[in-house]
């Protein structure tokens, strides 16, 4: 299962009262005095789902420095720098040990950045304020993204003796369950989310990605059309929800693995005009761009998915072969090594490669022979690996680079061409006539056979992507398998 880190955007300024149930969800940039969280899922990589405020009676206040600095680590996140945000993030627990919302921040970003101290900041947190339900999510959601299923399980249920009322607990114990493929207590536990708060959006996302996880299709659209779009009469049963990211990228997947690609794509738009840091939009936006063969379009978002995320495996084989589709040569050859440093089993990272060397016309510090050579050696891989019983162009890459590898060698076996044959002098008495240039003196001499490097060299064709696997697969777990 391919999971990534929860992405939790917030605000570092003083907590408020709890919002009203009817409140609308906060957007990217919250004003002051609007903190909100994003929470990510195990199995929905990057998505977030808001969460209503703890109460605070017990809340200590977060003294002016640390908010500030707390405030300029969200900035620097925002703009996908996460590491000056971590140390801003640190300077405000520094500064202020008894700020719970710096630590939860820190555990975001620590998470984000695979730190190995992104749990124990998330614990810090609710610490300090026991019943700070963003960071019992992130914490939970962090054990379940290590595959600590059981373990997130207990930490819920205990919280949930603790905190009876809380919808964020419960729904959160929801996901859990689906991902443990019980999908009866999933359903269950989430509709008992929403007995606590009926306006709870975060629970009827797990009750759609749960029918979605266990392809119950229909079920899932109609939850997402409550959701997203309301019921006839709209005017008595409006949409809960119309922009929630979370139910736009679950939609955007169910739409693309029916061929509805028009639909799939306004729906991780939507999804990214709420939630720019969400990496599974925009590498599943940037994916469908790239075939069809718009790869100046998804270059930025991919840039963008990899600063959000960079160890984001799916994000770093797209750029590079986006990059591979825009000339960018050496830049595409560094996103798929990094990517064949992480999994050399994953087939696609081969297939590119294999694209990368036999049509680009020059790679830094590679020879055109060492080009076709791998080539040759990354297709191979690549029908090693690739799912049996799947039909792709590989063979036929494989023929061609054959052929421009016997081009290659016939060129550099073809004996050197003769010089060109030199004139005799002109006789320097006046009365003699210019004389005539010799034979074979008309111009130079035809190029030696290959030089022309066989034609198709550096011609990078549009992008050429083995037939993908199901849309549950390509979303990196998004069934929580």
């Amino acid at each position: 299962m391919f999971v990534i880190g929860a992405l939790l955007l917030v605000s570092c300024a003083e907590d408020p009262k709890p919002p009203p149930k009817t409140a609308e969800q906060p957007v990217v940039r919250p004003p002051a005095g609007q903190p909100w969280s994003a929470q990510g899922t195990p199995g929905m990589p990057n998505a977030g789902q808001p969460l209503p405020q703890p109460p605070q009676m017990q809340a200590p206040m977060m003294s002016p420095q640390a908010a500030m600095a707390c405030q300029q680590g969200m900035a620097a996140f925002t703009n996908g720098d996460l590491n000056t945000a971590r140390t801003l993030f640190q300077q405000a627990t520094q500064i202020d040990p008894r700020a719970h919302q710096a630590f939860y921040a820190l555990g975001v970003v620590q998470e984000r950045l695979h730190d190995a101290a992104a749990g124990a900041s998330y614990r810090q947190a609710f610490t300090i304020v026991p019943d700070y339900e963003a960071a019992i999510v992130g914490y939970a959601m962090l054990l379940a993204k290590k595959e600590q299923l059981g373990e997130a399980e207990r930490i819920l249920n205990e919280k949930r003796g603790q905190l009876p009322k809380s919808a964020a607990v419960a729904a959160t114990l929801a996901e859990i369950k689906s991902l443990q493929k019980d999908t009866g207590s999933a359903q269950r536990i989430a509709q008992e989310a929403l007995k606590l708060n009926p306006d709870y959006r975060p629970a009827m996302v797990v009750i759609a990605r749960d029918h979605y996880r266990s392809r119950r299709l229909d079920l899932a659209l109609y939850a997402l059309q409550a959701i997203l779009d309301g019921f006839e009469p709209v005017a008595e049963n409006p949409p809960r929800d119309k922009d929630n990211p979370e139910a736009l990228l679950v939609r955007g997947l169910i739409y693309r693995e029916q061929g509805q690609r028009r639909e799939a794509m306004e729906q991780f738009q939507r999804a990214l005009a709420r939630r720019p840091d969400m990496v599974e939009a925009r590498v599943q936006l940037a994916t469908m761009l790239l075939e069809a063969g718009n790869s100046q379009e998804a270059m930025p978002l991919l840039e963008g998915a990899v600063r959000f995320d960079a160890d984001n495996l799916s994000a770093h084989l797209a750029l590079g072969d986006a990059y591979r589709l825009l000339d960018r040569y050496a830049d595409a050859k560094r996103e798929l090594e990094w990517v064949l440093s992480r999994n050399q089993n994953t087939p696609e990272v081969h297939y590119n490669l294999g694209l990368l060397y036999l049509f680009a016309p020059a790679i830094p510090g590679m020879t055109p022979k060492q080009q076709v050579t791998e080539a040759q050696n990354a297709l191979k891989r690549f029908q090693e690996i690739r799912r049996k019983g799947t039909s792709d162009d590989s063979e036929e890459l494989l023929n061609r680079a054959k052929l421009k590898e016997g081009e290659i060698d016939a060129g550099a076996a073809a004996p050197p061409a003769a010089p060109p044959a030199v004139a005799p002098p002109v006789s320097a008495a006046p009365s003699a006539p210019s004389a005539s240039p010799a034979p074979g003196a008309a111009g130079p001499p035809d190029p030696a056979p290959g030089a022309a490097g066989g034609g198709a060299a550096g011609m990078a064709p549009p992008a050429q992507t083995p037939p993908a696997e199901t849309p549950p697969e390509q979303s990196q777990g998004v069934e929580g398998q």
